[in-house]
């Protein structure tokens, strides 16, 4: 949990005041809905089925308990409508700077285009990289996200590096490691 960032904060949208919190386990269906209500992550086996949500709380929990991570939702009237991902990368490059990786950034559909998803990436942007003493942000996107790649763009996001993933072979119950 990164410890450094002062929440719940509120963010103005175009649907009204969003509360960004920190995500709690009771918050794992919602979560798991919003990665279900996206194509490509559906495609993927995040189907928000009943029988997995405990494999998604370990996760959470495991996320929410690793110093260098943490896991947001955007509240609005008692509904969870977005979530994302920070990490928090130590390095060397860059004279020994510090990334802040952002993943699994997700607006429920039926509220795309409403504000939801810049005013959490110009948050993203703003505080968590002063907070955290980030000077580069990044994130990787789907090759197939051709939209969001626009969205990431018109932030102010560059398409500077080529992303590579391996897929290790999953064993016994684990998921099936597939693609991002």
């Amino acid at each position: 949990m990164l410890t450094a960032l002062a929440l719940p904060v509120p963010l103005d949208t175009r649907i009204g005041e969003v509360m960004l919190r920190r995500a709690r386990t009771e918050d794992t269906a919602a979560i798991v809905a919003l990665l279900a209500d996206d194509a490509i992550s559906a495609a993927r086996g995040d189907t928000a089925s009943d029988d997995d949500l405990p494999a998604y709380a370990a996760g959470l929990d495991s996320v929410l308990a690793d110093g260098s991570n943490d896991l947001l939702v955007a509240e609005h009237d008692g509904r969870i409508v977005g979530t994302f991902q920070l990490t928090r990368i130590p390095g060397m490059s860059r004279r020994g700077s510090t990334r802040l990786l952002v993943e699994a950034v997700r607006v429920s559909s039926d509220l795309r285009s409403s504000g939801v998803g810049s005013a959490l990436m110009r948050w993203i942007m703003d505080v968590a990289t002063a907070d955290l003493g980030s000077p580069l942000v990044q994130l990787t996107s789907d090759a197939q996200r051709v939209e969001a790649h626009r969205f990431y763009e018109r932030l102010g996001f560059a398409g500077s590096h080529k992303g590579f993933k391996y897929n290790a072979p999953s064993s016994g119950s684990e998921a099936p490691a597939t693609g991002r």
